[in-house]
């Protein structure tokens, strides 16, 4: 069919493309994107103020010598010069390690241990779910003060001690006894919130991975290093880099432990409670030197960021080694069927 012309020799006017829309010209323009960017605001304001201020601000704080009052006075690099130099900096980056060690190992085991329980068929599995995760979100600092008193020379622990005709312990008095209160606290609330999360990721597993295992004769110590462990990866990886965060930045369990004594700010005797946020908290707002808690802050950070990349590639692995019993049962299993 031939095109109708105009007497110009252009297109007749019904013959000619839709002209395309621009911002401008489409239906309320950019003005239909103000709702939802106002109901959202809110977020970012309180994020603006509350969150990336204070990031950026100390950042700037940590190359300066303010005491919170007077003027600031720049110092460059030298607040993290001393700090390299601070001893009793050192001594709580080793105790809070230590600390770390003591309760983030064994309370990932147990974790995964009452996971699996829970994922067996057994009774009332709602009620000791809210039991593990009722710790959790009991406030900490009551909950010291109680561990604080099981802990005493005279109190509870020591006193089941004598019950089995072992000396009590100087749990709130010795090195190792302050390490391993702490510790014990650190697990008591952070075990059951782990155990959900485990449990939540063996639900995800498929039911006929836990039936191959069966059919091949596998035990219960066996399908569960052969089989959920290597699925388990991604949710392992989640508990150890959120419980490397949490755990290097211990602070409330020392501080309320000893808060009774002069030692509440100083970590217990011979500072052996003494963690990197308890340090900082007290070089900042007892002594008054918030430029050198800035620079602590930051190399906490950095220390985080090194623990959480050593967890990623600990953890992660390679994809080709992350089912290895796996794809053998099976396909063991496909065997038996006749697939």
């Amino acid at each position: 069919m031939a095109t109708v012309l105009d007497p110009a020799g252009a297109p007749a006017a019904d013959e000619r493309p839709p002209a395309r829309r621009t911002k401008s010209t489409t239906p309320g323009g950019r003005r239909r994107h103000i709702p939802p960017l106002l109901a959202i605001s809110p977020f970012y304001v309180l994020f603006a103020v509350f969150g990336a201020f204070p990031i950026v601000f100390s950042v700037y704080l940590s190359f300066q010598d303010w005491d919170g009052i007077g003027d600031m006075r720049f110092v460059g690099l030298q607040q993290y010069g001393w700090l390299l130099r601070d001893s009793v900096f050192w001594h709580s980056v080793l105790n809070t390690f230590e600390i770390w060690f003591l309760s983030t190992v064994p309370m990932l085991f147990l974790a995964l241990v009452l996971a699996f329980l829970l994922h067996s068929q057994v009774r009332f599995t709602g009620a000791y779910r809210v039991a593990y995760f009722i710790p959790n979100v009991t406030s900490m600092v009551a909950m010291t003060v109680v561990f604080g008193s099981v802990f005493a020379q005279a109190g509870l622990a020591n006193a089941v001690l004598r019950a089995i005709g072992v000396d009590g312990i100087g749990w709130l008095s010795s090195e190792w006894g302050i390490k391993s209160s702490v510790s014990l606290m650190i697990i008591w609330r952070w075990v059951g919130y782990n155990a959900l999360i485990f449990l939540a990721g063996l639900q995800a597993i498929p039911t006929e991975h836990f039936e191959a295992a069966r059919v091949d004769g596998a035990n219960s110590r066996q399908t569960l290093f052969r089989v959920v462990l290597p699925q388990l990866r991604p949710v392992v990886l989640f508990a150890a880099v959120t419980s490397t965060i949490n755990g290097l930045q211990i602070f409330t369990e020392s501080q309320v432990l000893f808060q009774s004594t002069d030692t509440g700010t100083t970590g217990g005797p011979g500072q052996e409670g003494m963690t990197i946020v308890l340090y900082l908290w007290q070089k900042a707002f007892k002594e008054h030197q918030f430029g050198y808690g800035a620079a602590m802050g930051w190399v906490l950070f950095a220390i985080i960021a090194i623990f959480t990349i050593i967890n990623w590639r600990l953890v992660s692995g390679s994809d080709d080694d992350r089912r290895p019993g796996l794809a053998g049962l099976l396909r063991r299993k496909g065997a038996r069927d006749g697939r």
